[in-house]
């Protein structure tokens, strides 16, 4: 339940044209270091991503664990829908998050940051997860010490992907 679907470098080096020729048509993202730095608003590099996912054909919504109007301002911009103190991980905020999507589990993906929240909440949905690593050092000391907890899951993961001699191409 911790092990996330695929591990990749960050959220700009998904390939988000052939998870849409897999049959995916929605994608729920985190936002803090998912995204962005923790806390920062949109910028250009984000603003483009959610541009070509909407050229994809992709329907996008964020979850996040932060209040309304963090969320709701990131979203703005972009005409994300949004869902703000999701309780991750919680499996609730994912189906919610799906149902606004209007579309089936089994057409949805996520991608956050986090093992323990995001990770294990999709996975508990019933989700196809990516995580990704984390753009900036700097987070408030909870998440830095969940960090801490998150590193023997990535390297047990890391070789059970060498073993199945698996390849996290996406």
């Amino acid at each position: 339940m911790l092990f996330p679907d695929v591990y990749i470098e960050s959220t700009y080096h998904i390939d988000f044209e052939k998870l849409y020729s897999m049959g995916y048509r929605g994608v729920i993202f985190d936002i803090d270091n998912t995204l962005v730095g923790h806390g920062k608003p949109q910028d250009a590099r984000s603003m483009a991503l959610f541009k070509r996912l909407k050229n994809i054909g992709f329907k996008y919504c964020l979850l996040s664990n932060n209040k309304r109007p963090r969320v709701e301002s990131f979203a703005e911009p972009v005409g994300a829908k949004f869902i703000y103190k999701a309780a991750k991980p919680k499996k609730e905020g994912y189906l919610k998050a799906v149902e606004e999507l209007e579309l089936k589990k089994d057409e949805v993906f996520f991608v956050g940051d986090q093992i323990f929240t995001d990770v294990a909440g999709a996975t508990n949905a019933g989700l196809f997860t990516i995580l990704v690593k984390q753009l900036y050092r700097q987070e408030e000391i909870q998440i830095v010490l969940k960090r801490i907890l998150e590193k023997p899951i990535i390297a047990l993961y890391l070789i059970r992907k060498k073993l199945l001699h698996k390849t996290d191409t996406l």
